[in-house]
């Protein structure tokens, strides 16, 4: 028989270690999702960075709407079964159309300008939404994890009798630690009601898919779009005899009598080309927390109704305006700019968690170097394989496949930091990432000119604020030394 006292002490710390490895994975996934979701509330811009040559205006015509729809709907010689055109808006001023094909943008007069290629920004947000996940798996993940998050910050309150005093208490001067302390629990209380609230949504986006999921088998027999239908409306009943395509520009005459204050967004045209077509037209309303009212419209322009999300349940209108809340699309430019700040902080607050952690344990004894070179790779090397995705994406086109290199490179690069942990330091995976951003910005800004002054702002801020971070560290690392050397500290 073998095993003792010292095979024992061995298995408990065996179990630790994965207990602590499980808790660091589920850290990494909360701060992928911040960081991407932070990213994401200007997703309009980044698709104007990413493909800057696209023509843009504010304001498309009747007629040129009913061109491209009308050319979408007969692309290459075959009828499409829905097409949807995005209207340019305030945030993304082109026009886009979508068939079964593929999507194009137009430009003024509704003619075909260029394919959308717009596939970092799409892999950000489905890496935001889904964790890259088939989507009831990754949703129900991401609501899952949203819940957990705003436990997080209700425990993070609790568990912090002075929190809230010390609210503007920085003692950076005290030592890295104490420093790193002071920056959770101050972020924490600035960005509470933020944090709360995007967890919150995230949670009711996530789960409300499995929701309905579950009410489809239990009242709709199994269709979706009948569990729905109480919520966004029902869909219209197929008939596949011929007819003539739609009037857009009706429709939307239609749309400017009955609803004057409404801005339309989307235009979508169901089963185009057969008697079952109908338009659905989605609109904004100002000073509204909801996504949008969709209106629908018969093959003449006539109006037949609207869905109810401006005005109908209590429940229907509180459920449209989670997305908007989720991603701060009800303000403009100044809620964007605090979604922004916030999301910025709440990146810091998680990545800071779990280094705090692993520094206590250090101070009792319990050495973590691979858990702390994995921590450090995660928080730092996230930015550079998604630096890494666009950079492939333009050097090999758009048929580049980002997901299999994200989850790769992930896999190799946290593998590598837990076999080699001294290859992988904080100081060294930090000036990597920052130095590859304020590259992406400079190149971006020299290949791609002339540049929206939006896009150009993005490349300078990617320029700026690395530099401005690799500086304030090294002043920061100068100032602390002596600092801490008087308090006794352990930087």
């Amino acid at each position: 028989m073998t095993g003792g006292p010292g095979a024992a002490v061995s298995l408990v710390r065996r179990a630790l270690a994965g207990h602590a490895a499980l808790g660091l994975l589920a850290a990494a996934l909360i701060y992928v999702i911040a960081l991407t979701g932070t990213l994401a509330v200007i997703h309009d811009q980044w698709q104007r960075w990413e493909q800057p040559t696209v023509p843009e205006f504010t304001v498309l015509s009747s007629a040129a709407a009913q061109a491209a729809m009308t050319a979408a709907a007969n692309r290459g010689g075959r009828t499409a079964t829905n097409v949807t055109l995005q209207m340019p808006t305030a945030d993304l001023p082109r026009a886009i159309v979508t068939t079964d094909a593929g999507a194009w943008y137009v430009d003024g007069s509704g003619r075909t300008a260029a394919r959308v290629a717009a596939g970092w920004t799409d892999f950000v947000i489905s890496l935001h939404e889904r964790l890259l996940l088939p989507a009831s798996w990754g949703f129900a993940m991401v609501g899952a994890i949203g819940v957990a998050l705003a436990s997080l910050a209700a425990t993070g309150v609790l568990a912090h009798p002075r929190i809230v005093r010390d609210a503007f208490r920085l003692r950076w001067q005290q030592g890295a630690h104490i420093a790193r302390v002071d920056w959770h629990n101050r972020l924490g209380v600035w960005a509470l009601p933020f944090t709360v609230a995007v967890a919150l949504t995230g949670a009711i986006l996530g789960l409300g898919t499995i929701g309905f999921v579950v009410l489809a088998d239990a009242y709709a027999g199994g269709s979706l779009e009948r569990a729905y239908a109480p919520v966004f409306g029902d869909q219209p009943a197929p008939d596949a005899r011929a007819a003539p395509l739609p009037d857009i520009a009706a429709a939307l005459a239609g749309l400017r009598l009955s609803a004057p204050g409404a801005t339309p967004v989307s235009i979508v045209v169901q089963s185009p080309g057969t008697r079952g077509h109908a338009i659905q037209i989605l609109a904004t309303h100002r000073e509204r927390l909801i996504y949008g009212e969709t209106y629908r419209f018969d093959a003449h322009g006539r109006l037949l109704g609207k869905v109810g999300l401006s005005d109908g349940a209590i429940g229907q209108q509180a459920l449209a305006s989670v997305y908007g809340l989720h991603f701060g699309t009800y303000g403009g430019l100044a809620v964007e700019l605090a979604y922004l700040l916030f999301g910025t902080a709440l990146c810091v607050m998680t990545a800071t968690g779990p280094s705090i952690w692993l520094h206590k344990r250090r101070r009792r004894g319990l050495t973590s170097p691979r858990l702390s070179a994995c921590w450090d790779t995660v928080v730092w090397g996230t930015p550079s394989l998604l630096i890494l995705c666009w950079s492939a994406r333009v050097v090999t086109g758009t048929g580049t496949a980002l997901t299999p290199l994200f989850l790769s490179g992930a896999f190799v690069s946290v593998a590598s930091a837990a076999f080699r942990p001294r290859w992988f330091g904080v100081g060294r995976v930090r000036t990597v990432s920052l130095w590859a951003a304020t590259a992406t910005g400079l190149a971006h800004f020299l290949c791609f000119q002339p540049l929206a002054a939006e896009s150009e702002t993005i490349d300078v801020l990617l320029v700026l604020c690395p530099c401005a971070a690799l500086w304030a560290l090294q002043v920061m690392q100068r100032r602390v030394r002596p600092a801490a050397a008087r308090f006794g500290k352990i930087v």
